[in-house]
């Protein structure tokens, strides 16, 4: 890349980095607000008219504030519960309902559902609306996939190999010239091979991940903005934003899927076609430019290429060493403790992804959370933590020697009616069963 174009790419990194902490957050959601962010949503679905993925983005919209659950809709829900008002559409969500950036079915209609406040800076606002546009019809394409834990992401070398990888891609996406961005390219793959190698689940578990996220964030920068040299800024960006995160368990399909789409975007321009049940993203890039498979004598050539000084192992080895004691923490509470064990059968979550932590092989661990279920709401705040274990037959959270068994360090407990608290298979365990049915479990 030219030395002009490389510091123009720069400075558009740089500032889309600040505007993004920049941007004004505003109180509480008003129609004018919503009306400026349904009328860029409908030009956003209108130019590309369908031609992306070969269906419409444009659908309902719903933008909720969590603080009271009010609605502002850009149409009519089919059963009838919102109200015409002022050019908008207005209500509230019923308290069961789960509030999150996501693709909500709620009063018989599918909606795109966005929780106030969003970003208002135009490209951020762009993006962020063609990727939760997309999640509606998302399954409608085949490009749902069940999701399972990543956990390796959060040992220290699924880590450092992840951050190779994202430091690789990103010079990629800078590269001006083909055979550079090639050579970039088989880095990152290396890197990913290496990481998926130690891991027997990595490979399914972080395809499946990148196709729900990273899918729905490319086609955010995709048809969100409109210069290819926006769109290769902000996928920079999104592999530069990410890298302080407690966790990448669930964050990182939203940092490679724009770069991986981008790069897939030059090299074969029908790959949107080839999405099929098994895709893999690496996979699909590295047929594309015909990169065979590593030699793993060169990795350590690899390495210092992108970490010359050591210093991204040196503190992620630190980290590891907290870690280690976080996870000896978590376990004497959660695992070793007495606990609460909620049966997990009908349930919703609301997390933040960048916080998620895996505990070795036993689950993840949510420091912050909503979790519901037939029988209530459970609610982490910071401070506190539940684990869901790996099969997502159950949560714990530490029980408290004295209390009704609702409130813990962290967390609270509402029961819906006909539910009880009784004590577990394990002593000192308590769990959830239907009143009626016995200590022993659901009827």
């Amino acid at each position: 890349m030219p030395l002009i174009l490389a510091r123009s790419f720069l400075a558009a990194v740089a500032c889309l980095m600040a505007l993004a902490a920049a941007a004004p957050a505003r109180a509480t959601p008003d129609h004018a607000s919503a009306l400026h962010v349904f009328n860029e949503a409908r030009t956003l679905c209108e130019r590309d008219n369908g031609a992306l993925w070969g269906q419409s983005l444009c659908g309902p919209i719903m933008i909720v504030d969590p603080a009271d659950r009010n609605v502002i809709a850009n149409q009519l829900d089919a059963g009838g519960v919102l109200v015409a008002k002022d050019g908008v559409f207005t209500g509230t969500l019923p308290p069961a309902t789960l509030i999150a950036n996501t693709r909500l079915e709620w009063s018989g209609t599918q909606w795109t559902q966005l929780v106030w406040p969003v970003p208002f800076e135009p490209a951020l606002l762009r993006v962020f609306l063609v990727h939760e546009m997309f999640h509606r019809i998302q399954p409608g394409l085949g490009l749902a996939r069940p999701e399972a834990g990543n956990r390796h992401l959060d040992t220290l070398e699924g880590r450092y190999l992840l951050q190779l990888e994202w430091r690789a891609l990103a010079r990629a996406l800078m590269a001006g010239q083909a055979q550079a961005r090639r050579d970039r390219i088989a880095d990152a793959l290396a890197f990913r091979q290496e990481r998926r190698r130690l891991s027997d689940a990595a490979a399914a578990d972080e395809a499946a991940l990148e196709i729900n996220e990273g899918i729905a964030e490319y086609t955010g920068v995709r048809l969100g903005l409109h210069r290819d040299e926006q769109r290769l800024a902000y996928a920079v960006y999104a592999l530069a934003r990410f890298l302080d995160s407690p966790s990448f368990v669930r964050s990182f399909a939203y940092a490679s899927g724009p770069a991986y789409g981008l790069l897939l975007d030059q090299a074969d321009p029908a790959w949107h076609g080839k999405l099929g049940a098994d895709a893999d993203l690496g996979a699909l890039l590295a047929a594309a430019h015909r990169i065979e498979v590593a030699n793993p004598a060169e990795l350590s050539t690899r390495k210092r290429r992108y970490d010359a000084d050591g210093g991204l192992r040196t503190a992620e080895e630190a980290r590891e060493r907290e870690r280690v004691t976080r996870l000896a923490n978590w376990r004497a509470a959660l695992v070793d403790g007495p606990a609460l064990v909620l049966p997990l059968a009908k349930s919703h979550f609301q997390f933040n992804p960048q916080t998620l932590a895996a505990l070795d092989d036993v689950g993840t661990v949510y420091p912050s959370l909503r979790l519901m279920d037939e029988w209530g709401e459970l609610v982490v705040v910071d401070g506190g933590a539940a684990l869901v274990h790996a099969d997502r037959k159950r949560a714990t959270v530490a029980m408290p020697q004295e209390g009704n068994g609702l409130t813990g360090d962290g967390w609270t407990l509402t029961l819906k009616p006909g539910w009880k608290i009784v004590p577990g298979e394990r002593k000192g365990d308590s769990t959830l069963v239907r009143e009626g049915s016995g200590s022993d479990g659901l009827q």
